[in-house]
């Protein structure tokens, strides 16, 4: 497989959840987002399901958007439910999730193989496997939502009447929006660049398979504690911009470290860049501080990680690109470093201490 061709696969989800998040607020105004979420993760479970035994390409690749758009609204609606139900705990409900998904992402990359092989190596069982883990969670959605009936009935009335009083405009002129967007997509870039090639980096650089998988497993493993102390930081301050300012000086003395000596402090660097890797549950939790009520989150939600994934999806391509056409990481890499000193400086920005409120219909300066 070329580096183009593996450079669009890894840019596939993020494109998914950049066209399939925006159905998560319509479907939510009418159903309320406890149901779609559990409409969600049932979605997930079908698409893994089906797509174990799926007879051809076209139909795995239909199964495969199911999923990925169950996860899609999932992601848009999380921390709208945060905002809706702990609006004075952001950071801690925000890190319990994020930390499940470190913990789901770390977890399967461990254990990914050992399972297959425990399967017989059938591909197609090693797949169904996974429908398990959303089994399980969309069995424990169904507890809560019928769990919490009457409760989110209030809280769906509430939603109605803050959406009301609030006229937020769009989005798209609103210069805070932007900066959350912006910085949710250059994080999400470097994310899905490593997650798609982490271990090939390192073995072109002389590592062995093992070791380079190994290398991915602890960068998602470093991510599992600090998905839950991020937020709860992130939610102390006013202004966050000074954790995006350390995750981005960290992230470049990781780049510069795989330039100069990739193997000697291989670990060293993969660690660094866990760390540089918690701007994601960072930018989520910007998402629910950066507006007043659940409402103005869904509005902040949808448009941030949509744009944002959308700003994204170019990335694992272009770094396929890179090294297909030079031979080398050295372009890519400084791509990397240049994603990395782009998302320090809109998440500055982006951590600022405003809402969206605070700036109706402000254009972009």
């Amino acid at each position: 497989m070329n580096g183009f061709v593996a450079g669009m696969i890894t840019g596939i989800p993020p494109l998914c959840f950049a066209l399939l998040g925006p159905l998560a607020p319509r479907l939510a105004g009418k159903r309320g987002p406890e149901l779609v979420v559990v409409a969600a993760m049932a979605a997930v479970l079908l698409g893994i399901t089906l797509r174990s035994v799926a007879p051809g390409t076209g139909f795995f690749l239909l199964c495969t958007a199911l999923a990925l758009a169950g996860i899609a609204v999932g992601n848009i609606l999380m921390p709208v439910l945060v905002k809706r139900w702990f609006p004075e705990k952001v950071g801690i409900a925000t890190g319990a999730y994020t930390t499940a998904v470190a913990l789901g992402a770390s977890g399967v990359a461990g254990i990914a193989v050992p399972v297959n092989q425990m399967l017989g190596g059938n591909w197609r069982v090693g797949l169904g496997f996974w429908g398990l883990l959303a089994l399980v969670a969309l069995v424990l959605w169904v507890v809560v939502y019928f769990g919490l009936k009457n409760q989110i009935g209030h809280h769906q009335q509430q939603a109605k009447t803050d959406t009301q009083a609030a006229d937020l405009g769009p989005m798209s002129k609103n210069s805070t929006a932007w900066w959350v967007a912006l910085f949710f997509g250059g994080q999400s870039a470097v994310a899905y660049i490593f997650m798609g090639w982490l271990p090939k980096i390192f073995i072109d650089f002389g590592a062995s398979p093992a070791f380079a998988g190994s290398l991915l497993a602890i960068l998602l493993g470093v991510g599992v504690p600090l998905s839950f102390v991020m937020p709860a930081l992130a939610a102390k301050f006013a202004n966050q911009a000074p954790l995006v300012i350390v995750n981005g000086v960290v992230g470049m003395i990781a780049i510069i470290g795989m330039l100069i000596a990739p193997l000697q402090y291989a670990v060293l660097w993969v660690v660094l860049l866990g760390i540089c890797g918690s701007n994601f549950p960072l930018a989520l939790t910007m998402i629910g501080l950066k507006a007043r009520t659940a409402a103005g989150v869904s509005k902040l939600s949808t448009f941030g990680q949509s744009a944002g994934y959308l700003l994204a999806f170019p990335g694992p391509f272009l770094v396929g690109v890179l090294h297909e056409v030079t031979g080398s990481w050295t372009a890519p890499m400084l791509l990397i470093a240049g994603l990395i000193i782009f998302q320090t400086l809109v998440g500055v920005m982006a951590g600022l201490p405003r809402y969206i409120e605070d700036a109706q219909r402000q254009e972009i300066l």
